[in-house]
């Protein structure tokens, strides 16, 4: 096992833009707010809070992707969830920050090698994890919006059981109290709602 101060060391850069993303950054309400304080105060008291090989508790960068139209969403049916989720997971040292976090995450498990997701955070989410995540045990997710090319064919990744396009106004079944939020956050930042 890696020790804490190894694992800082090696995430320092993206423990640093973590702290200016989340210092600077304006959250859309009281609610996002808190998380957004939340979110300094955890990494204040981890340093190495941005790596999995940290705290069974640790950030995490997401992307939702909308077609050009706003009127869809490409959706992972996660192998270890067992749900249908925006893409996203782990930060790795070799990502330049949390940005570049999501945007590897929504490429390599869409298929959409061209995606490139808005500059800014669109909502911060803390959730509990259900499913085989063996010692992770709670994501502090960094969530952003990226619009696909026109006529994008997603493929499926080793990570998913599907990827698909959802109407925004039918989402899955079971995902609606978390993803509507997101969604209609995510059309209305992007100028498509």
């Amino acid at each position: 096992m890696t020790a804490p101060a190894d694992v800082a060391r090696t995430f320092a850069h993206l423990y640093a833009d973590a702290g200016d993303l989340l210092g600077g950054w304006a959250a859309p309400d009281a609610a996002q707010e808190e998380l957004r304080r939340q979110y300094l105060g955890f990494l204040a008291a981890h340093p190495d809070g941005v790596a999995k090989a940290g705290p069974s508790e640790h950030l995490t960068a997401s992307c939702l992707v909308l077609d050009p139209a706003g009127t869809r969403v490409l959706l992972t049916h996660h192998r270890k969830a067992r749900q249908w989720f925006q893409f996203g997971g782990h930060l790795e040292a070799g990502d330049a920050s949390v940005w570049a976090a999501a945007r590897r995450e929504a490429r390599e498990e869409s298929g959409l090698a061209s995606l490139e997701p808005l500059p800014d955070p669109v909502q911060l989410d803390r959730h509990v994890l259900d499913g085989d995540f063996r010692r992770c045990r709670e994501h502090l997710d960094v969530r952003y919006v990226a619009v696909a090319p026109e006529g994008a064919e997603p493929a499926v990744s080793g990570e998913s059981l599907d990827v698909r396009w959802w109407p925004v106004d039918a989402l899955p079944e079971g995902t609606r109290a978390e993803l509507s939020p997101l969604v209609r956050l995510a059309r209305r930042v992007a100028g498509l709602g």
